[in-house]
């Protein structure tokens, strides 16, 4: 068997220079980028599969980004080691200012805690889909992603770094709702400074592959200056030493590229806009926790009000605050927080009763209408100003906040006058399924391709629909429909393996000839070298939150060789083409376009997963369905006997050896993809009950459907045309 020796890939940034969306796509970029910067917050993480939000997370990254690369700080040589001393003497700079919130007062050092929180629950967001089709397996990609696997908790949901995170905040009083809840903004006092912030590190992690220099350059010096683990008293997420080897492992990577003392650049100004990110986001902790502590009694009380005026206005029935209803008040848009708490002092819910306290405090207390509106230390704060009213005390100065607001102002002018001419509206011209597989590795540069990867992948899911009836017939699937329950998904799933996959294995008695073998390998090698794309957004901020998103992420984690190069699929599969002496480009190449190993007819699987890939919140339960078909395919007979074919000739047969061990039915993917799935709905049934659960597993199993309409091409040959509709370019005679 010949063992062969890879050159190494040395990718290092997208060699694309252009960014093509539609033009529908503008207006809805405009009106995120001129919301609230919560809202553009909330946006840019809530819509990962929206073009409008790509394009303005593209912009974000131009306001932030351009400036910095122009910035007239003195140039230093760009090496690990002095990049690591710039980051230090910061680190050094700001430690004072951030021990010193250890001995704020309780409120103050929470109200920082509660600032920082978005920040902190989001640190390493940027390498959510730095592993992808048109990155991987490169070297660079595979250092980082064994970072990302870490910060994910290597596959468990509650043990990634937003996890552990979440319960330091809790261990000090500090409970907060998801990241993409629409009330985080009012539950931490969100100012526009922290939300801009946020914004540019969600906008970095939609575009690893153009911007992968900043990516390595905000990865090290974000962990590396520590001030999450430093508020928290927590141990460093990552060890700078790795964080400073993958570092300089990227700048050595430069050092041969043609545009490596760019890249480098990149890297530094990176670097340098994380540094002034957290210099300012740490002066504003200072200047809110100052504030915190220096506030007056009236303005607790108007901090109070503002963080639940917005939920209130239509609770509070006949209720009346001077001559106007309170739910007219409140919902006013023209809401004045400070004439508010005045005319509230001295209205007639704050009086003093004969019987001892006011009205106000006797609806706030158990049995009240206003009963657990306010926590308890809410409720203390207006308990201690009805005894200062009750007192005669006069009311205390209100100021306004406007902690951070001066820095904002500053990034929302960049926002406003950024530049961002490589951006190109337009529709995307596709004219066949080779062209629209590239269009499809690299997405980043083509998000105008969306509409049509969505299509694509509706359509192939509504054809395989079919095989609900038909599917029984299959050679090594079955997906005929069945009603679904955990013993009843196992039960098929064990028929499928020992009748269809196991049971018929046979060693073969005569070996195809050389040329047979070698175009069997092109037949799957399309689909190999897109190895686990189906999975590769799973484990992406915002959404890594169930059990089944953790072993599906996991399950990705195994086909990327969790970091190692040499056990990475994409590697194996370049290996075994390479034991043919089978050369071609990157997939994310444009040479790819033009090669002439692998025929067109071959693209329509590769197509299917990868537009698939690009919609894990609308097509989820549809990806664990294909997951499952996929991870089965890889075991018994086929494999056993390509091995055969393999050995015959001497060609590599590391790929097939990685899939019949990493894929067992005991305990490798086949038996955990089966257990995802019953994860899943096992969740679902008991949040949204038996009809959801139910219409859920029907798109599960439309799911794995999609992938048997693939593989199994004489069973839908022998259909009607019109129970059977063909896909584009003859997908069926993909695989077998």
């Amino acid at each position: 068997m010949i063992r062969t020796t890879l050159p190494p890939d040395t990718f290092a940034a997208s060699s694309l220079t252009q960014w093509e969306f539609s033009p529908t796509a503008a207006d809805g970029a405009t009106n995120l980028l001129t919301a609230p910067a919560d809202a553009l917050f909330l946006g840019l993480l809530r819509n990962q599969e929206s073009e409008p939000a790509l394009l303005a997370a593209r912009r974000v990254l131009a306001a932030f980004l351009e400036g910095e690369r122009q910035s007239a700080e003195p140039p230093i040589a760009v090496s690990a080691d002095a990049i690591a001393e710039q980051v230090a003497a910061v680190r050094t700079r700001i430690t004072t200012s951030i021990d010193a919130f250890a001995s704020a007062e309780p409120q103050a050092r929470t109200a920082v805690l509660r600032q920082r929180a978005p920040l902190a629950l989001l640190s390493g967001c940027w390498l959510d889909n730095v592993s992808q089709p048109a990155t991987q397996p490169a070297l660079i990609v595979n250092r980082l992603f064994v970072h990302h696997f870490a910060l994910r908790g290597q596959g468990v949901p509650a043990r990634s770094l937003p996890h552990t995170r979440r319960r330091m905040l809790e261990s000090h009083g500090i409970y907060l709702p998801n990241l993409a809840a629409t009330d985080l903004s009012q539950q931490t006092g969100m100012r526009r400074l922290t939300a801009l912030h946020a914004a540019f590190y969600l906008a970095l992690s939609r575009f690893p592959a153009s911007f992968l220099p900043e990516v390595v350059g905000v990865h090290f010096a974000f962990f590396a200056l520590g001030v999450d683990d430093r508020l928290l008293h927590t141990e460093p997420a990552l060890d700078e030493s790795e964080l400073r080897a993958v570092l300089a492992e990227y700048l050595h990577l430069t050092e041969g590229h043609e545009d490596g003392a760019m890249l480098r650049q990149r890297v530094l100004s990176a670097v340098r806009l994380v540094l002034t990110l957290e210099i300012e986001h740490v002066e504003m902790l200072g200047e809110l926790a100052a504030r915190q502590a220096g506030l007056s009694l009236e303005g607790r009380v108007a901090e109070i009000v503002e963080r639940h005026a917005r939920y209130a206005g239509r609770q509070h029935g006949r209720v009346r605050l001077g001559d106007r209803l309170l739910s007219d008040v409140l919902d006013d848009p023209d809401f004045d927080l400070a004439a508010f708490v005045s005319e509230l002092r001295g209205s007639r819910h704050f009086q003093p009763l004969r019987a001892g306290g006011c009205r106000f405090l006797r609806a706030i207390k158990f049995g009240g209408p206003m009963f657990g509106v306010f926590d308890e230390s809410e409720a203390a704060v207006f308990r201690t100003w009805a005894a200062a009213i009750e007192a005669g005390e006069p009311a205390g100065q209100l100021t306004p906040n406007h902690v951070g607001d001066d820095r904002a102002a500053l990034w929302t002018q960049r926002l406003r006058e950024a530049k961002t001419d490589a951006t190109v509206l337009t529709e995307p011209v596709v004219p066949n399924d080779r062209v629209l597989f590239y269009r499809l590795v690299n997405i980043e540069h083509f998000a105008n391709t969306l509409p049509q990867a969505r299509q694509r992948a509706e359509r192939g899911l509504d054809a395989a629909e079919v095989l609900f009836e038909h599917g029984a017939g299959g050679r090594y699937t079955d997906a005929s429909w069945f009603d679904y329950h955990p013993d009843a998904l196992r039960d098929r799933v064990d028929r499928i393996y020992w009748q269809k996959l196991v049971e018929p294995f046979r060693p073969l008695t005569e070996i195809p000839d050389r040329d047979a073998v070698v175009f069997g390998q092109k037949v799957f090698g399309l689909g190999s070298l897109i190895d686990g794309t189906w999975a590769y957004r799973i484990g992406n901020l915002g959404r890594y939150e169930r059990p089944s998103d953790g072993m599906l992420f996991s399950i990705y984690a195994d086909e990327m060789g969790r970091g190692d190069l040499e056990k990475n699929h994409i590697t194996l599969i370049h290996r075994v083409l390479r034991s043919m002496s089978i050369e071609l480009p990157h997939i994310r190449d444009e040479a790819f376009l033009d090669q002439d190993e692998l025929p067109d007819h071959l693209y329509g699987f590769a197509v299917h997963q990868i537009c698939l890939a690009l919609f894990p919140d609308s097509l989820y339960e549809e990806i664990l369905g294909y997951n499952l078909g996929i991870e089965m395919f890889g075991l018994g007979e086929m494999r056993l006997q390509e091995m055969q074919k393999l050995r015959r000739y001497g060609f590599d047969v590391g790929y097939e050896e990685a899939h019949l061990s990493i894929d067992n039915y005991s305990a490798g993917h086949a038996r955990q993809s089966i257990d995802l799935i019953v994860s899943y709905l096992d969740d679902v049934e008991r949040q949204l009950g038996t009809v959801v659960r139910d219409q859920q597993w029907r798109r599960i199993w439309r799911g794995y459907a999609s992938f048997a309409y693939f593989v199994e091409h004489e069973l839908v040959e022998r259909l009607p045309a019109q129970l059977a509709p063909s896909l584009p370019t003859n997908d069926t005679d993909l695989l077998i």
